[in-house]
């Protein structure tokens, strides 16, 4: 049987006890269906993860026994940064999940010329909240301790200014070279474009800030697909999926 595993945003101690509140309670009484004496793997974020036991569990509270603190393996050696157009609700709940679970570092949403989508300041943190947990049971799910940053929406131009040192490959229909002969990064950002597309502006200012263009092949794949394939992709090169 498979043990579940949970984030819980404190710092984890081996040995010691930790006690949650609701909605992590109503999470695992609720959900999981745990019960006394359960099993389950925990982590906090920073890397590790600890067996559990649940000790108590009350209607809105439970208790949690630590045992023994494991490096995960389940954490990608290559940090890849991505910055794509803003989507369309569920197609960016699918892009945060599946690229979670492919071991993206950092996603941040752009505002781009071509972006359907709107990001209402109004709802700005229930969205960004939102966004955070896809990511949180992305990684409960696939067995990762590190919850990637899902970053606030931001135009292009910002995006391109930050983590200037780490190379950067921007998806085009645009003839390109292959990846396999380039020296393999520890860390890369991958720019893809909204429903229709960098437009020529942004593709041009994106090369003028040193990023390689990069074709996927002869199809036209979507928003939410291409940043999948080109994770993928990634990692099998310099990643851990080799």
């Amino acid at each position: 049987m498979r043990i579940p595993r949970l984030l819980v945003e404190q710092p984890l101690v081996a040995g010691t006890t930790v006690e949650l509140h609701d909605p992590a309670a109503h999470y695992v009484r609720n959900v999981l269906r745990l019960e006394q004496d359960a099993r389950l793997r925990v982590f906090d974020g920073s890397g590790a993860e600890f067996t559990a036991t649940l000790e108590s569990l009350g209607r809105h509270t439970l208790q949690l026994a630590l045992g023994t603190a494991a490096d995960s393996a389940a954490d990608s050696p290559l940090a890849v940064h991505l910055g794509i157009g803003l989507a369309r609700g569920e197609r960016m709940d699918w892009t945060v999940q599946k690229c979670t679970e492919l071991g993206v570092a950092t996603i941040t949403p752009l505002l781009l010329a071509r972006c359907n989508a709107k990001f209402d300041g109004g709802r700005r943190d229930n969205r960004l909240r939102h966004w955070r947990q896809v990511a949180i049971s992305a990684c409960e799910q696939s067995g990762r301790n590190r919850v990637p940053v899902i970053g606030e929406p931001v135009v292009l131009d910002r995006w391109l200014a930050e983590h200037t040192e780490v190379p950067g490959l921007v998806l085009h229909t645009a003839d390109s070279g292959a990846l396999a002969p380039l020296p393999a990064p520890t860390a890369v950002r991958v720019l893809v474009g909204p429903e229709g597309g960098l437009d020529d502006g942004e593709f041009a200012r994106a090369r003028a800030a040193g990023f390689t263009p990069w074709s996927l092949g002869p199809r036209v794949l979507r928003t939410e697909t291409a940043p999948v394939a080109a994770l993928a992709i990634l990692q099998y090169l310099w990643g851990d999926l080799a």
